[in-house]
């Protein structure tokens, strides 16, 4: 359906997207795609002016952004966080920069999201 809520969200991020300096902005291209194939329920729209990806009209579980240097993507205080098995430390990774988007980082990115948008556990 054209002009809905969700589709204007979408384009609000690609033309965000558009405006970024090249390779982020076929990094930004791909990480959007790799996003919301992981999860098809999100919903892409601007959250604090970089693409952000909620379910629904929720709140931002995910974003990107491009720095100077490098990329950042990131989960907000709402994605589903857990410790990894047999951590020691009381660290939870909620953010990741990087300078190339390769195979590997998009396969990770996309279990990252996966994980948080998980539903949450009692």
């Amino acid at each position: 359906m054209s002009g809905t809520r969700c589709d204007l969200g979408e384009t609000a991020v690609l033309e965000k997207i558009q405006t970024w300096r090249e390779p982020f902005r076929s990094y930004g291209l791909r990480l959007h795609r790799v996003i919301l194939d992981a999860v098809p329920g999100l919903t892409p729209r601007l959250w604090y002016g970089m693409p952000g990806y909620a379910r629904g009209s929720g709140p931002v579980l995910c974003f990107f952004r491009a720095d100077e240097r490098f990329m950042t993507f990131g989960l907000t205080d709402k994605a589903h966080f857990e410790r990894e098995p047999n951590q020691a430390d009381q660290f939870m990774p909620s953010a990741w920069f990087f300078t190339h988007l390769d195979e590997l980082t998009e396969m990770r990115v996309a279990a990252i999201v996966r994980n948080a948008t998980a539903a949450r556990r009692p």
